[in-house]
């Protein structure tokens, strides 16, 4: 009888540790400011004296050095993770992105204002896979799942406190509580501990650590990280196209009420966070990642064919389905996960580092698909297109890529 009452709180107690707790709270800083731009980018430019047309073309210019610095970040903070232990990028990447943002607050140029979320990717971009490295670490290996889910569902909600901070305070002060959230976070990460398993390899001189390249010299190495990738393209098609073009869609869709972008985001962060701590439980009953997410994407792929072709009529319908939608690729949280498990310690930090932004950085690639689509296309079919690669190469990947429940991370990468 001991045994039975004692378990549930031995559980708790891992899943409620300090590491857990930083890493969700310090994910929740991040998804706020990662997408404060996309959320002020209209008010901040008019502000800055630019024109509707000039605030289409500069916006998306700064939109694309915010993911060119994810990109090349992920990189950074990856191997920096692998070669000086987890908690250094934690709070670097923290304190890169907080004085980033902080800095916005005072912007007055729109080329500085390029340059400054820049240096926030860059920032931004190491905080999801250091946190879900260590908490993957130092979690009993049949709770990853749901410590992972807790800090991605928490981390989540950040979305929905930037769509109201904006809405209840001016764009320059968002960013000032962004950077402010973010540095009284270092506070808190002063109790953290480094994960045992990257401790036990940190001093030993012939294990290589953190060497990105390596991920791309050994064939077998290399089509298992391209799956890893591959996987998350769907969310962010979701994201960086349903939800960011969602005013283009109601237009095309002939909803009467003008659709924003920003609330269409919300509620789909809304639904990703409940998605996300799903997710964990579900991976957990069934015993299996690829089984969750295989599943989750399907939900997505039925969901976005919904949203394109139901002809849905109302605000409130479009914004319910953005919200299914992000229940959809509430994957993430698993997708990340099995970034972190495919990979040795010696590789871990670097792989499921780089991976999220890798599909941040696609984003890039899929808007550029989609403006080229239309010019041929309507808006719903130039959108389904792009929606059709990502999910038969996310689908592809997820069932061809080797299952991870259960399995122990002490292990290194030759």
């Amino acid at each position: 009888m001991n045994t039975l009452t004692q378990a549930p709180r031995s559980d708790a107690s891992h899943l409620f540790s300090a590491p857990v707790i930083v890493a969700a709270l310090g994910y929740f800083v991040d998804i706020y400011d990662l997408l404060l731009f996309g959320i002020v980018r209209i008010p901040s430019l008019v502000a800055l004296g630019l024109t509707e047309a000039e605030i289409s073309i500069t916006g998306a210019s700064i939109l694309n050095w915010q993911m060119t610095g994810l990109l090349l970040g992920g990189i950074l903070w990856g191997v920096l993770g692998d070669k000086k232990g987890r908690l250094s990028v934690l709070f670097g990447s923290i304190i890169t992105y907080s004085l980033a943002n902080i800095a916005c607050g005072f912007v007055q140029d729109p080329d500085v204002y390029k340059v400054l979320r820049f240096i926030a990717g860059v920032g931004l971009a190491g905080e999801l896979g250091a946190g879900i490295t260590l908490v993957s670490e130092i979690l009993p290996k049949h709770l990853r799942a749901i410590g992972t889910s807790l800090v991605a569902g928490i981390g989540l909600l950040g979305a929905v406190v930037a769509y109201f901070t904006v809405e209840f305070f001016d764009w320059r002060y968002a960013y000032f509580i962004g950077g402010g959230l973010g540095v009284s976070l270092l506070l808190l990460r002063i109790g953290v501990f480094e994960s045992g398993i990257f401790k036990d390899i940190k001093n030993q001189k012939h294990v290589e650590k953190g060497n990105f390249f390596a991920l791309f010299t050994n064939r077998e190495r290399l089509f298992r990280y391209l799956r890893c990738i591959g996987i998350g393209l769907p969310t962010w098609f979701v994201i960086g196209i349903l939800a960011t073009f969602s005013n283009e869609f109601g237009r095309a869709l002939g909803i009467q009420e003008a659709i924003k972008p920003g609330l269409s985001i919300m509620w789909c962060y809304v639904g990703l966070s409940i998605g996300d701590l799903a997710s964990g439980f579900i991976s957990h009953w069934l015993e299996s990642r690829k089984k969750a997410v295989l599943y989750l994407m399907i939900f997505t792929l039925i969901g976005s064919l919904v949203y394109l072709y139901a002809g849905l009529k109302t605000s409130t319908s479009f914004y319910a389905t953005a919200g299914l939608l992000g229940f959809g690729i509430g994957y993430w949280a698993m997708f990340v996960t099995i970034g972190a498990e495919q990979f040795g310690t010696n590789l871990r930090a670097t792989a499921a580092t780089t991976v999220p932004n890798m599909v941040r950085g696609t984003v890039v690639l899929m808007t550029t698909l989609f403006a080229s689509f239309k010019e041929s296309f309507s808006v719903v079919n130039s959108g389904a297109l792009v929606g059709v690669i990502c999910f038969a190469i996310g689908i592809y990947c997820i069932l061809t890529i080797p299952e991870t429940h259960g399995r122990d991370l002490d292990f290194l990468e030759e």
